[in-house]
């Protein structure tokens, strides 16, 4: 079998990170091309990554430097606690979760594939104000963003 390619890798490398810390919510994170869940899925967390994105340029005469972009999306329906809206507290948390996935990469190289080094994360917004609006679903995506010189 042939060997996945890195951006394969480097997403896996991401699932296997997630999988193995220890957060304030229990998931079990999973590699996607198209994540799509039924919205009575999502009374269960998800923790969903996906192969984003490649941009490659010279770095020297022999190298190239690629960033790869890795998507990971935190995603649960949040229940209505009275007539007066959300769950602010289930809400909370779930913005605690996304900001310790967050930490999990910030300027460390990636376990398990340390060539990977953190280059940066977007996570705008911070959650989308549309899912939690029409289906009462906290939706995060942060994109990952992992440099390689080789």
């Amino acid at each position: 079998m042939a060997t996945p390619s890195m951006v394969i890798q480097i997403a896996d490398a991401v699932v296997a990170a997630l999988n193995a810390a220890t957060l304030s919510q229990p998931f079990s994170a999973v590699r996607y091309y198209l994540p799509e869940f039924d919205l009575k899925e999502m009374k269960d967390l998800h923790v969903s990554v996906v192969p984003a994105e490649l941009d490659e340029e010279i770095a020297d005469r022999g190298r190239d430097r690629a960033e790869y972009k890795i998507h990971v999306a935190v995603q649960k329906r949040v229940a209505k606690q009275d007539s007066s809206g959300l769950d602010n507290a289930a809400i909370d948390a779930l913005m605690q979760l996304v900001q310790e996935i967050d930490d999990l990469f910030r300027h460390k190289p990636l376990a398990g594939f340390e060539q990977a080094l953190w280059a940066k994360t977007e996570n705008k917004p911070n959650y989308d104000p549309k899912h939690l609006q029409e289906n009462q679903q906290f939706t995060s995506l942060l994109a990952f963003t992992f440099r390689v010189i080789r």
